[in-house]
């Protein structure tokens, strides 16, 4: 079904937003300027309950040693157990039934909407409007993708806007690059995360009903929907072993969606290019937009995080030769 008939009119103050410049022949590669974007409106008056997501330029780092990083062996061993299985689910796709590859492709597209157009453009940037019917679609997929629930993916999304590539940033890039794709998740968050992250604004989200409840029931929802749901239809529907159905429409498929949304974060913050603010490190990654639906346009998102579209909508700019990080 088309977005359009599923979203809402956003008001004028948010569509105004999409209209920019475009930048100088060649991106902004040699300068440090950042592209103008132009609105009819100022930004103050673009989303007026909402600021948490806009970075903060005065925050730095303390000086000094970082803290010593404590391992969380609990998730180092069941996220190694479920790498290990999705590379045992590969050897298996090949004998898979074509319904199977079908079953697989439908539910990594679903999961990942849940995490672009729910988690992340609705409920941590409040980018558009949507319906009940919509909103309860992107619960559903979001909590199939597993990737915890709205209103905590959404708070440690907006620190990493506010406080991007500081300590108080979750996933910060400039911890590497393992440390930003899924190192973050092994080990206790760094103390600015958990003191920032409290200061945010997120009485939208506790004013929710709808991501307070999915919030109660997460863990019993995610275990219905991530797992065994995927692995029981195939199984029961069109006669696919069990194995196949929870080695490759499960373990493989979920990994698939983890690994491909880690990319934004990693990637995307550390190879590409910088058309529309030098002076940050999101970069514009092709490659990860293919899996992601848009995302890895991180530098526009970036300069722009109220704006719902992924990127400015010139095709060239997106053609530049990549440039790593410094």
């Amino acid at each position: 079904m088309p977005l359009h008939l599923l979203q809402e009119k956003i008001a004028s103050s948010y569509t105004t937003t999409t209209t920019i410049t475009a930048p100088p022949s060649g991106g902004l590669q040699n300068g440090g300027e950042k592209v103008e974007k132009k609105s009819l409106y100022s930004e103050e008056d673009i989303r007026p309950e909402m600021k948490d997501d806009i970075r903060d330029p005065n925050y730095e780092d303390e000086e000094g040693p970082a803290p010593k990083l404590e391992y969380v062996w609990r998730n180092i061993i069941l996220m190694g157990l479920l790498h290990v299985g999705a590379l045992y689910g590969i050897t298996l796709v090949p004998t898979c039934k074509v319904y199977t590859w079908l079953w697989v492709y439908f539910y990594y597209t679903v999961s990942i909407l849940g995490i672009t157009a729910g988690a992340h453009r609705l409920w941590s940037h409040r980018t558009y409007k949507a319906r009940l019917p919509l909103k309860i679609f992107l619960i559903i997929a979001n909590t199939m993708a597993f990737q915890n629930d709205v209103y905590e993916w959404a708070r440690d999304h907006r620190a990493h806007h506010k406080f991007s590539e500081t300590h108080a940033d979750p996933h910060n890039s400039r911890r590497g690059f393992f440390f930003s794709h899924v190192g973050w998740l092994l080990v206790r968050k760094h103390p600015a995360v958990k003191e920032k992250g409290r200061l945010l604004d997120m009485s939208d989200l506790k004013a929710e009903k709808l991501v307070m409840f999915q919030r109660r029931y997460y863990k019993p929802a995610l275990l219905l929907l991530c797992f065994i749901l995927p692995t029981l239809i195939p199984w029961y529907c069109w006669g696919e072993t069990f194995l196949h159905s929870f080695y490759v429409a499960t373990l493989l498929r979920y990994v698939l969606v983890l690994n491909v949304t880690w990319l934004v974060n990693s990637v995307a913050h550390l190879y590409g290019y910088r058309p529309y603010d030098k002076n940050i490190n999101p970069r514009e990654s092709p490659l990860v937009s293919l899996g992601t639906m848009g995302e890895g346009f991180h530098n526009y998102h970036h300069s722009f995080p109220y704006d719902y579209s992924a990127r400015q909508k010139e095709p060239r700019h997106h053609l530049q030769k990549d440039t790593p990080a410094p």
